[in-house]
């Protein structure tokens, strides 16, 4: 069966006062339970997504010996807030030319795939919307909406530019969808399930437990995500879908106002979220390094802190990269992606699962301290 929040939260004695709040109707109570947390998460994913920008401010400015936004709020950290006033306050334009619906369509299908995510997220063992049996394949297959809608905005906006990077990001994001799905799988095969639940849980315990230090072939393909992951959210240095040197902006540059805003939250968020994946796939999750009883409410807001921890540096890195390396050029985009990503992946999947096979299971931890 599936894990859900409202099953984690019925083992506790207030769920029957709220039940009898809601006059003993279950369907009622746990619609709202999983539209109150499902706001919640989007509402926390948006604030940091929003953060983001700042933070990619922030530390591009460190990095190049400047010092970033420090006019609005202390710091500057309220400089995300004025541009999103900024961006409402915008009027939004279309071009006459352009698909009306699809150039409307494309910048929700972005926020529509990155959003859905968070229902198999795994902010902690309690806090899940719904562990599904088949977790890692839901996300893989939503989150692929990004690529439909990046796509459609750019051919939508009837602008050679755009059909450009629309052109672009899709070939783009469909190419590293292949090593980084491999490299998922490579997990799943030493978790022995699809679930987070079950992937996180096999990594309870000391930090030689952790996938990505499970063996050789797993810890290559923690780099393989990464790196694929980074095309597939279009960061630089894989930032091709909007080359401003080449392109004026890509797929989005008609896109004016909060249409254009929900593309970069999209974008932002969706690197919160791959990062996050990251974290539970091969980091540990929110796994505590000691045993504890996850049957106390308040243990399962320090497993999503651990969580938050390692997911924002992660972030952090991906925002240091994009700072550090130059952009590539397409053809060498696409040859990292199938000369050397892809047969990697591969080969780590192969690996693992021959390592699944002659050492029954047994990390390269376990095989070294005799467990």
């Amino acid at each position: 069966m599936n894990q859900t929040l409202v099953s984690y939260l019925s083992e506790y004695q207030f769920f029957d006062g709220l039940l009898a709040l809601f006059g003993g109707n279950m369907g009622l109570l746990t619609f709202t339970l999983f539209l109150a947390v499902a706001g919640a998460y989007v509402g926390l994913c948006a604030t940091i997504g929003g953060l983001g920008t700042y933070a990619e401010r922030k530390i591009s400015a460190d990095i190049q010996m400047r010092v970033g936004p420090n006019r609005v709020g202390p710091y500057g950290i309220l400089q995300f807030l004025a541009d999103g006033v900024k961006m409402i306050m915008k009027e939004d334009i279309m071009p006459r030319t352009a698909d009306k619906m699809l150039f409307y369509l494309a910048p929700f299908l972005c926020l529509l795939g990155v959003f859905s995510t968070l229902a198999v997220f795994p902010f902690s063992a309690g806090f899940m919307l719904t562990d599904l049996n088949v977790g890692v394949f839901y996300l893989i297959a939503i989150s692929s909406l990004v690529g439909v809608g990046v796509f459609l905005g750019g051919y939508a906006s009837n602008s050679k530019w755009s059909m450009l990077g629309g052109m672009r990001g899709a070939s783009q994001i469909i190419s590293y969808e292949i090593p980084v799905t491999l490299s998922v799988i490579a997990i799943t095969l030493l978790a022995g399930g699809l679930s987070f639940g079950t992937i996180v849980g096999k990594q309870t315990g000391f930090i030689g437990n952790w996938f990505v230090f499970h063996n050789p072939f797993a810890f290559v393909a923690f780099f393989v995500y990464f790196i694929g992951a980074l095309a597939e959210t279009n960061r630089a240095p894989f930032d091709l879908p909007e080359a401003e040197s080449e392109l004026v902006s890509g797929y989005h540059t008609e896109y004016t106002g909060m249409r254009f805003g929900f593309f970069a939250l999209a974008e932002y968020v969706e690197v919160f979220v791959v990062c996050g994946v990251a974290a539970a796939l091969f980091l540990g999750g929110y796994n505590l390094p000691v045993e504890v009883n996850i049957d106390i409410l308040p243990i399962q807001f320090v497993q999503m802190s651990i969580l938050m921890t390692k997911t924002l540096l992660l972030y952090y890195v991906v925002i240091w990269v994009r700072w550090t390396f130059p952009r590539l050029r397409v053809d060498q985009l696409m040859s990292i992606c199938w000369k050397y990503l892809t047969p990697f992946a591969i080969l780590n999947l192969v690996g693992c699962a021959v390592w699944a096979v002659l050492f029954e299971g047994r990390s390269l931890y376990q095989l070294l301290s005799g467990h």
